[in-house]
């Protein structure tokens, strides 16, 4: 989403991440076009409270996503475990059984590379009432396998370097796996080298790509949502 108005993700905010009672214009074509639950990324709830966790969580849920995740980076600094699990489980009351609620431990995204605490916190989260638990940052079959077995609570992947095939992480018992952004970079990358052709090589080569690609958009989106704009 932050990428998409864009911005960095870590630099939305409240206010323009949900829009309160009445999602933006860019969210209300998105929620739209897709046929699909829509969950969204609200890092650390924007906020550091259970209460405001609470609240933000109150909001996604009147703009009628499917899903929300809770971090548990402030920002700047790992909250204490503790702090941590009673943000969660705010987060839990306040979606009241109509969100599915990822809680996620930030540990190895951030230089924690304390595998025990990434376990004990996301054991937590579990029994907070977390739908999954969500580790990004973890990345051999061992660690994956043991997270899965020790915590009752479906498990989320993220895709990375050293991270497991999808068949493997299905033999495991993954529950989630997500991609993040790699999708979205992944375009970015396409289009750099698309334009790096057309100024540099004097060829036209990515109108091969473009071709596959129009084909493509008008098979996912053969019309366009009629949207209020106001």
């Amino acid at each position: 989403m932050a990428s998409t108005a864009p911005r960095s993700t870590g630099t939305e905010s409240r206010r323009p991440a949900l829009s309160g009672i009445r999602p933006s214009w860019h969210q209300r074509l998105l929620w739209a076009t897709l046929e699909v639950p829509v969950s969204v990324d609200l890092e650390n709830g924007f906020s550091h409270t259970p209460e405001d966790v609470a609240e933000t969580v109150r909001m996604a849920l009147s703009t009628g996503l499917a899903g929300v995740s809770i971090e548990d980076w402030s920002g700047h600094h790992l909250y204490e475990k503790e702090l941590a699990v009673e943000r969660g489980h705010a987060a839990v009351e306040a979606a009241d059984s109509q969100l599915v609620v990822t809680l996620r431990a930030e540990n190895h995204l951030h230089g924690v590379d304390d595998f025990d605490d990434t376990v004990a916190r996301l054991s937590a989260c579990g029994r907070a009432g977390a739908d999954v638990v969500y580790a990004p940052g973890l990345s051999t079959t061992e660690q994956i396998a043991t997270v899965v077995s020790v915590v009752e609570t479906p498990v989320n992947v993220l895709v990375r370097p050293g991270v497991p095939k999808l068949s493997e992480l299905t033999e495991i018992g993954v529950g989630r796996v997500s991609v993040g952004g790699s999708f979205a970079f992944a375009a970015y990358q396409a289009l750099a080298e698309a334009a790096s052709e057309f100024m540099h090589m004097d060829t036209y080569g990515f109108l091969d790509a473009a071709s596959t690609g129009s084909a493509l958009f008008q098979e996912a989106f053969p019309h366009r949502p009629e949207t209020d704009t106001a």
